[in-house]
């Protein structure tokens, strides 16, 4: 047993070790800083990833983003701000216009102060259609908001390098504005200011997602849920049950299993950033089908309160255009470990189990006892099915209940506390 331990603690010692620091790895920058100079984002991609970002590289660097570099050009007039050069007049002009971008003073843009995370966050929320004025994040804070909606996949802190820069705006490539379903790259190619050649060579635009892009963009959505079913439990903060769950509404709507919250009269939800947030309601639940959809407080009970959650898409056909061999992703939190990627294929499409109502999803995407409540996603980072069970005594014959009917299902009410439901089941 003490030889199991030691050889577990060294292989946890040896994944922390293996995890990058906030800051950009070299490697992952450049190859950041070609993707934006490929699509003609990006001028200075042969520079120094390590070096500090600076305000007027962000500025310059936020106008090609939102395609406007020709309406920045034709800028005219004097600046608000007193100390911008000309060869940056043009950007910073057009983006403090757009409400975009703000100057440490009323008068001093300081393009020269190393950019902070914050600031970078603040830029990139408000061209995305995110507003600061109107209260859905607050600058000192906008970073960590930025992570909490999948904006930004990593925690960043203070002084950006230019290869957090450069790895921040690629990643913001595929992030949706905040009004409609366009991404940034779309728009970049449906405006002509990228061309669709150069976006598709890089695989921006292919709608099949790697495992790497499923966990950047999908694993902010996704949570681990601990239950308590007894007030004691919930006083003394000891989970009498440990689950998963995943966003499907940027206002807190989520999606679990039944059985995950089965007998539980309090829940809380811990996102991949720490913040920790209760669970306010149950608006949907069917014990057959091994569903629930709750409703999450945006009021934190540790960390940060917020205004918008990262949410998934679920597939519009739900489980309808699965097939046998496709490739799917499990989301969840196994063992309660915290948030983990997994793949597979789908080995069966709809799988009778006794348990179960509906016909279940089988694949080989591992999960294990706490990933109940996860999103089974397909290759486009679709959700197709809550990961559920497995087989006991098969290999690789991993369970999913199909998502079909949160589709369908009346999402409008107010719902009931899950003592309430624990209560109205119990009986």
């Amino acid at each position: 047993m003490k030889k199991q331990l030691a050889a577990i603690l060294c292989a946890l010692l040896l994944m922390v070790s293996a995890l990058p620091a906030a800051s950009a790895l070299e490697g992952e920058a450049l190859r950041a800083a070609d993707t934006l100079a490929t699509l003609g984002l990006l001028d200075d991609a042969a520079s120094d990833p390590e070096s500090p970002a600076t305000r007027s590289q962000a500025a310059v660097l936020l106008v090609n983003l939102a395609g406007a570099e020709a309406e920045a050009a034709a800028q005219s007039g004097s600046s608000a701000f007193q100390d911008v050069p000309a060869a940056i007049a043009g950007a910073v002009n057009y983006a403090a216009g757009q409400g975009w971008i703000s100057g440490v003073t009323a008068t001093e843009f300081r393009p020269n102060e190393p950019l902070t995370a914050n600031a970078w966050a603040a830029f990139l929320l408000r061209m995305l259609g995110w507003s600061d004025a109107d209260g859905d994040f607050v600058i000192s804070g906008a970073a960590a908001f930025a992570q909490r909606i999948g904006l930004f996949p990593t925690a960043y802190t203070g002084a950006l390098s230019q290869g957090d820069l450069w790895e921040t705006a690629a990643a913001a490539l595929s992030f949706s504005y905040r009004e409609g379903d366009d991404t940034v790259i779309t728009r970049l190619v449906d405006s002509g200011a990228v061309s669709r050649s150069a976006a598709n060579a890089l695989g921006l635009l292919n709608p099949a997602l790697t495992a790497r892009q499923i966990a950047d963009r999908c694993a902010a959505a996704v949570f681990q849920l601990n239950l308590y079913e007894t007030d004691a439990a919930w006083r003394d903060d000891t989970p009498t049950g440990e689950a998963s769950g995943f966003f499907i509404s940027a206002d807190g709507l989520a999606v679990t299993n039944y059985h995950s919250i089965d007998g539980a009269t309090r829940a809380t939800v811990t996102l991949s950033t720490g913040d920790l947030y209760e669970v306010e309601s149950v608006v949907y639940y069917d014990p057959d089908i091994d569903i629930a959809v709750i409703r999450v407080s945006r009021d934190a009970l540790e960390g940060n309160s917020t205004t918008a959650f990262a949410c998934l898409e679920i597939a519009p056909s739900g489980t309808g255009d699965l097939r046998m061999g496709d490739t799917v992703y499990a989301l969840g939190s196994p063992l309660g470990l915290g948030l983990a990627v997994s793949s597979g294929v789908v080995s069966a499409t709809e799988r009778e189990v006794e348990r179960y109502a509906l016909p279940c999803v089988m694949s080989t995407a591992d999960i294990s006892e706490g990933s109940s409540g996860g999103a089974l996603l397909n290759a486009c980072g679709q959700v197709v099915a809550v990961t559920s069970g497995a087989f006991l005594y098969g290999n690789s014959m991993y369970l999913a209940v199909p998502i079909d009917p949160v589709l369908s299902a009346d999402l409008s009410g107010r719902g009931q506390t899950l003592a309430q439901v624990a209560e109205a089941e119990a009986d």
